[in-house]
């Protein structure tokens, strides 16, 4: 597998094999880094890492993993670059291009990451847009495999808004490697039509489907993973809180919806998860509107089938073979 020079951008760019092959990448990284063998495979290199919206796990995740790469990091917050304000993003990727070897960018619209793509010299990868986050669902699949053996042939169903960046990279993800994908949530919360009729023609020729579905035991009845996202995204304004929660609540992945699916489900969460009152946010929207946990139960959460540290964790371990094998 040569991806040395190629930007990743969202899966879709990619092959079934060359997905799974950075999944084995990371896994064997993953190991390494276990067993305190040290695996320097890009030494000297730098990266340049844009974030427009600020994240935890992706920022660090991409820090150790150009770290352990042997790579130099520079983080430039909202407040740190003039992309787009004073600079446009054409002349970003050039500057940033003829001074780093690999350009991260985490922000708003895929257009922003593809047109850095378009001209930057060097390999440009997306920590997260409006519409995609390609290296997150690398960690969910190597979670998954971490934990089944397998992929395919998996029932994978995705609870809640199923319309922006989570709901359609899993969607990709699953018909890419050939598990059944079930959106479930009300229509108006289906993903873009389009990308399902373009995700339906991947998935049966690697032996997956996609499923959209309201009926919530319909959709769980014998599901392997279950996995649901925050209800209202970044960037996304305050009011639209009262309708997520009105419309989605009948979709919260709880203990009785667990016991819908198959004996060894497990449930997945990108995070980070509104599931008691232990953030500023949970504390308001618990002021607001009167409840204590949003898109998941506590129980569910801390429950023995969660699974979503060890997701956060592989975030890194995906990351690093990103960076390691398109450098």
């Amino acid at each position: 597998m040569n991806l040395k020079g190629r930007d990743f951008l969202k899966l879709l760019d990619y092959t079934s094999e060359e997905i799974l092959g950075l999944i084995d990448l990371a896994a064997d990284l993953k190991a390494k880094k276990k067993a305190g063998v040290p695996h320097r495979l890009c030494e000297g290199k730098n990266v340049a890492l844009i974030f427009e919206k600020t994240s935890t796990r992706t920022r660090c995740s991409f820090e150790v993993a150009a770290y352990d790469l042997g790579m130099g990091a520079t983080y430039l917050d909202p407040t740190g670059s003039q992309i787009g304000k004073k600079e446009s993003i054409a002349d970003t990727a050039r500057v940033l291009s003829s001074i780093y070897d690999g350009i991260e960018y985490r922000g708003f619209g895929q257009e922003i990451v593809e047109e850095l793509a378009k001209y930057s010299s060097v390999p440009v990868w997306n920590g997260l847009t409006n519409e995609f986050h390609p290296t997150q669902i690398l960690a969910d699949m190597l979670t998954i495999r971490e934990r089944f053996g397998v992929l395919k042939g998996l029932k994978f169903v995705y609870m809640g808004d199923a319309r922006y960046n989570m709901g359609n990279s899993l969607m990709v993800g699953c018909a890419k490697l050939g598990l059944h994908f079930v959106a479930c949530a009300p229509e108006k919360y289906f993903p873009n039509a389009e990308l399902v009729e373009t995700c339906k023609a991947i998935a049966a020729e690697n032996g997956g489907s996609i499923t959209l579905e309201s009926d919530v035991q319909k959709a769980v009845s014998g599901a392997n993973v279950i996995y649901t996202d925050v209800w209202v995204s970044m960037g996304e304004p305050d009011e639209v809180w009262a309708e997520r929660i009105a419309d989605l609540t009948p979709y919260q992945v709880n203990a009785s919806v667990m016991k819908m699916a198959a004996k060894n489900a497990v449930f997945m969460h990108c995070l980070p998860a509104f599931h008691d009152l232990g953030t500023t946010v949970g504390k308001q929207i618990h002021e607001k509107f009167g409840i204590t946990e949003m898109e998941v139960s506590h129980e569910v959460f801390e429950s023995e089938q969660s699974i979503v540290f060890a997701e956060a964790e592989n975030h890194m371990h995906t990351i690093k073979a990103v960076m390691a094998a398109t450098l």
